[in-house]
């Protein structure tokens, strides 16, 4: 399991703690710079490493240190559910799966946040593309195969899932979920944030590069 963090000193600790729980084969930390106590509260992973400061580059990282046949790619805002990792282990026991998702929970009582949760998971069970914050899972031979994650200044993930469906094996959504924060949304509104994911999205499909649309989205403000 790789865990890419920065600045997730809140948090860090949490996520190891209840993966731990499940007795993964191992969690790997990949630091990409952070200035507050992230290292230090990262402190129960098996192996705590330090990136230039990319998610993409911090998980190709923690990839190559990993000694599992298959990896897990959590986030650190993100809390997996009771059973994911044996719900993974026996999903990817069929050799025709080469990689999936868990179920999406948003952690907030909103309404509206219950039916962006609902789209993900539908995109993910029907378009087979799952975000980083719905716990991709890969077979290691597949991701190798693949090249990793490709070191871009964002939604690595998406480009990751548009190489996997070239290949052969099965991409699923399993049952068993996984819990993000709603930070994401709540810093620039529901509907602004959900209107940009499928702008950056439409423009990605059109061949705009996304160091690009990295660039567009942080000269956009943020909701008070």
């Amino acid at each position: 399991m790789v865990i890419p963090v920065l600045n997730e000193a809140d948090r860090i600790a949490e996520t190891i703690e209840t993966t731990r729980a499940q007795s993964p084969t191992q969690i790997i930390v990949v630091d990409g710079g952070s200035d507050d106590a992230t290292v230090s509260n990262a402190a129960g992973a098996d192996v705590v490493l330090t990136s230039a400061p990319s998610r993409a580059i911090q998980q190709n990282l923690g990839a190559a240190q990993c000694s599992s046949d298959v990896i897990l790619f959590l986030h650190a805002d993100c809390l997996l559910g009771q059973g994911a990792v044996a719900a993974i282990g026996e999903a990817a026991s069929d050799e025709a799966v080469a990689a999936g998702c868990l179920t999406q929970v948003i952690d907030h009582p909103r309404r509206a946040f219950r039916f962006i949760a609902r789209g993900n998971n539908l995109r993910a069970e029907l378009l087979k593309w799952a975000y980083g914050d719905q716990a991709i899972w890969i077979r290691r031979s597949v991701f190798e195969q693949l090249g990793g994650f490709p070191e871009v200044g964002s939604m690595e993930d998406l480009l990751l899932m548009k190489q996997l469906k070239r290949e052969p094996g099965k991409f699923i959504r399993l049952d068993a979920m996984v819990t993000t924060t709603a930070r994401h949304w709540q810093q620039r509104g529901v509907v602004r944030q959900t209107l940009m994911n499928w702008w950056m999205i439409t423009r990605l499909h059109l061949g705009r590069s996304p160091e690009e649309l990295v660039e567009r989205i942080a000269r956009m403000p943020q909701s008070e």
